[in-house]
């Protein structure tokens, strides 16, 4: 009896927060661990599914740049890269559309459809969804030498967003599942970072929250400790000051952009906790660092 009781109370505690967030938009970046280790990946879809059938509308927008470097690696290309962005040739960027589009999000789909869900997989090429430019090459210093100019080929920016797939696809009760695979004016494929191509979704669809799942806790402090509020001033402030560094920089930035485009609250988790995005939006604890307006 005290375990239903305890089931009953779990279900009391995320009742406000299914009542808050009922017919709201909510656009997940999937990646890292939550995306290799088997058992995250029946928990994330699981999570993402039971939010569809309780009246959420997710949206989740995923990575893949381990597996892209395991089939490079079988192919006998080598990854470049610089600043954490890969340097995408033709030949890479061939690899990373099959892989991103033809094996990952595939595969998220019929984890999802297993569980009862309706998964739809595009890329940023279908219907004009992801508008992308590619990225400038970049000057940089080199000590005692002429400057060398870095291109990373083939990576874009997003410019612009046509969120009308996506909305068709979630009004006819879809969950729509976005390979961060962009096209330019000219017609021509770019690889862009998932938790950009997230923001952006986040943006246009001016949505209620943006989860982005990471390997580590949370946005952390000075004494290594996990914050879990922030108002997009403390955070500011702490990329400034250093606190935030390495690969949270571009997360924290990702966040900040979107909430000061409309999104309500901006999510930092760690998804290597086995349901972590239900925790994270429907229990007052959480696992990981909420960002919003001050």
């Amino acid at each position: 009896m005290e375990k239903a009781i305890l089931k009953a109370s779990v279900l009391m505690e995320a009742l406000p927060y299914i009542r808050k967030f009922y017919g709201k938009t909510i656009v997940v970046k999937y990646g890292g661990s939550a995306m290799v280790d088997e058992t995250l990946k029946e928990s994330f879809t699981q999570d993402i599914t039971l939010m569809k059938y309780i009246g959420l509308n997710p949206v989740i927008v995923h990575g893949g740049g381990p597996q892209i470097g395991e089939v490079l690696a079988k192919m006998g290309i080598e990854s470049k890269f610089h600043n954490g962005m890969r340097i995408t040739d033709e030949a890479t960027m061939d690899v990373v559309e099959m892989v991103l589009v033809g094996k990952i999000n595939k595969e998220i789909v019929s984890f999802i459809n297993r569980h009862g869900g309706k998964a739809v997989g595009v890329s940023g090429k279908d219907g004009g969804l992801i508008q992308a430019e590619r990225l400038p090459p970049e000057k940089i210093k080199v000590a005692k030498r002429a400057p060398e100019i870095i291109d990373l080929g083939r990576v874009g920016r997003v410019s612009a967003i046509n969120p009308q797939v996506i909305e068709t696809l979630s009004q006819q009760n879809f969950i729509p599942i976005v390979a961060p695979v962009g096209v330019s004016e000219e017609g021509e494929t770019l690889n862009i970072n998932a938790d950009y191509v997230a923001g952006a979704i986040a943006k246009a669809l001016v949505a209620e929250k943006l989860v982005l799942l990471t390997d580590v806790e949370g946005v952390k402090g000075q004494e290594e400790k996990v914050i879990s509020k922030l108002n997009d001033q403390e955070a500011e402030k702490m990329i400034k000051n250093g606190v935030v560094s390495g690969g949270m920089i571009p997360k924290v930035k990702c966040a900040l952009e979107a909430i000061r485009s409309g999104v309500k609250t901006a999510h930092i988790i760690d998804g290597r906790v086995q349901h972590a995005v239900l925790l994270e939006i429907f229990t007052d604890e959480g696992v990981g660092t909420v960002i919003s307006h001050s």
